[in-house]
């Protein structure tokens, strides 16, 4: 067709096929595009080994006194007498803090029933006066002064 070009491509390297980097890249700022994601992970290795210097201060025990808490000790070597004191303390402790625990809880409960009583108690006594109330007549003196004393 007469008014249509063809536009060809000519490159620093003479082809006329744009290659997949010039497409990516239209300034030629990388020949490679493979080169940045290299960067970008370089840039995060680095990154996680400076954390992880600066974490591994508070994280990691120094090897001579990881092998001295391993020697001190084995797995069914038997405790030292200060741990073994050190644990009864704790037991004791346990022990102590658990009977002051039930017995708060038994003189709570004690009160709580010592009130109903007492409220029941107060209750029964209003229904025998009022009941008592009722059925006087007027002509014997209430039941409280009509008792026979021996």
């Amino acid at each position: 067709m007469p008014g249509t070009e063809v536009r060809t491509w000519r490159l620093a390297s003479g082809s006329a096929e744009p290659s997949p980097s010039a497409l990516w890249f239209p300034n030629g700022a990388s020949a490679h595009p493979k080169m940045a994601w290299r960067q970008l992970l370089l840039a995060c290795c680095l990154s996680a080994a400076v954390l992880l210097t600066n974490v591994e201060q508070k994280i990691f025990m120094q090897e001579s006194d990881a092998s001295n808490f391993l020697k001190r000790r084995g797995k069914r070597s038997p405790k030292s007498q200060d741990e073994v004191n050190a644990e009864n303390r704790q037991k004791l402790r346990a022990n102590e803090l658990r009977r002051e625990y039930y017995e708060e809880q038994r003189n709570e409960f004690e009160n709580f029933v010592e009130e109903q009583n007492h409220e029941q108690e107060e209750r029964s006594r209003e229904a025998i006066e009022q009941w008592r109330q009722w059925h006087y007549d007027g002509l014997h003196p209430s039941y409280l002064y009509n008792r026979h004393h021996i």
